[in-house]
């Protein structure tokens, strides 16, 4: 697998995933996060494309197999300043992953593209619906420990935030 910067014409692909990724969370006792809002909208991710934080990750045969947001550096995530119930451990430079998603055609992707952007910055945030136990149980797996409950812009559901410092 590898990791490259998405580009417009990635843009129908991103979002079929996407929608994949939805059905499977609301599959999987997760209705709730993506689902009402049919998140994330397709201008959000031409915006993430234009500015250089949006990645698909290809299989061996340069097929797209998933999909996320990457960025880092000070305080960059505004949903992330006020964190309830724990705190961060980290320095205030960081990285944070955003709406990682897979076509569920290969295992792995969410722990490859987690790796990728941890290894880019060490400092790794990144938060998931209380619902997501897929995404809970492969954030642990991953050694990111649990800092406490941030409050996202997109919704009233509050989040679990994860954190992984090298």
């Amino acid at each position: 697998m590898k990791i490259r910067n998405s580009t417009n014409n990635d843009l129908t692909r991103i979002m079929e995933i996407y929608a994949y990724a939805r059905k499977f969370m609301a599959e999987h006792g997760n209705p709730n996060q993506w689902g009402p809002t049919n998140w994330p909208p397709e201008w959000l991710i031409k915006e993430d494309i234009e500015k250089g934080c949006s990645y698909v990750c290809e299989n061996d045969n340069g097929s797209v197999i998933g999909t996320f947001f990457f960025n880092q550096g000070k305080e960059i995530e505004p949903n992330y300043i006020d964190i309830e119930d724990g705190n961060w451990t980290g320095s205030s430079t960081y990285g944070v992953v955003h709406r990682i998603a897979s076509d569920g055609s290969e295992r792995g992707v969410g722990s490859f593209c987690l790796k990728w952007a941890f290894d880019k910055c060490g400092n790794l945030r990144i938060d998931t619906h209380g619902d997501n136990k897929v995404m809970q149980n492969m954030l642990k797996k991953n050694g990111f420990v649990h800092r406490g409950t941030i409050h996202v812009d997109e919704d009233d559901n509050p989040r679990m935030a994860f954190e992984k410092i090298s």
